[in-house]
């Protein structure tokens, strides 16, 4: 489990997360959305220790954060932020070898080789998998990041943003992936995301956020309502049932902002 309590973060003046409490429960998919600015990437950050905080802990499993050992956090979480961009010349497959550095310190072995293949194979990869980074499309390179990430091999997996740029085929298929690294292998995903679609139909649990605090925390089903939905975007949302699963549909000054997308 993941505890934060009374968690804060500012930017001189400007407090973007202020006295978070929450936690985190593993073996499932936590979305985090709300508007932008609300903190959820910051967040995300402190959780991972990219960035400190000002006030405020967080537990992983029990211990502070602040006890982990860099080398030891990295086994137990990985991230991936939402800029990715790398100016070297690296096939998929170097790439996602990177994601053994904690374990291999660059000196491959066969369990290492294993993880690389199992990650490869999960984002569906393998014809590509000699391929220069440089040469995909912007959603086979999303992929072979996530790939990194998976090949860490860490119970917990956070991603910001990782749907972002991508058509919706891909953002499918990743957020099938998401669900089955939890479902089949028993992985935590933490995940910041814009599509309230999606949250709906892959996530089990959702943090809303709103300035920089907790507006909601809840199951996925509670979280999807039109009530809730209006509070935190402040605009009208209605949501329909469609294969069993909660579609959202939003307004503004009366025009529809969405349409139902395909995207169960």
């Amino acid at each position: 489990m993941i505890s934060i309590k009374n968690l804060s973060k500012r930017y001189g003046e400007k407090e973007v997360v202020s006295k978070v409490t929450l936690d985190i429960e593993k073996g499932m998919i936590t979305s985090f959305i709300g508007p932008n600015g609300a903190g959820k990437s910051t967040l995300l950050s402190m959780i991972s220790r990219l960035i400190d905080s000002n006030e405020g802990e967080i537990k992983i499993d029990g211990n502070s954060l602040n006890n982990w050992k860099s080398g030891e956090l990295a086994k137990k979480i990985s991230i991936l932020k939402q800029n990715n961009n790398l100016n070297i010349k690296l096939t998929v497959r170097e790439l996602i070898s990177f994601g053994r550095f904690p374990y291999s310190k660059g000196k491959l072995n066969k369990e290492d080789e294993r993880l690389i293949d199992q990650a490869i194979s999960y984002m569906q990869l393998e014809e590509m998998e000699e391929r220069y980074i440089s040469e995909l499309s912007g959603g086979q390179r999303q992929r072979a990041y996530i790939a990194m990430v998976i090949a860490q091999n860490t119970e917990y997996i956070l991603l910001d943003e990782p749907l972002n740029n991508l058509d919706m085929k891909n953002a499918v298929e990743i957020m099938k992936i998401l669900r089955n690294l939890v479902d089949e292998l028993g992985r935590t995903v933490l995940i910041v995301i814009h599509d309230i679609n999606f949250a709906s139909c892959y996530s089990d649990k959702i943090v809303a956020l709103q300035n920089g605090k907790v507006k909601y925390y809840d199951d996925t089903d509670k979280i999807i309502n039109s009530k809730v939905l209006s509070d935190l975007y402040d605009m009208k949302f209605d949501v329909h049932k469609l294969d069993g699963k909660k579609i959202c549909t939003y307004y503004e000054d009366g025009t529809c902002a969405c349409d139902i997308k395909k995207v169960i």
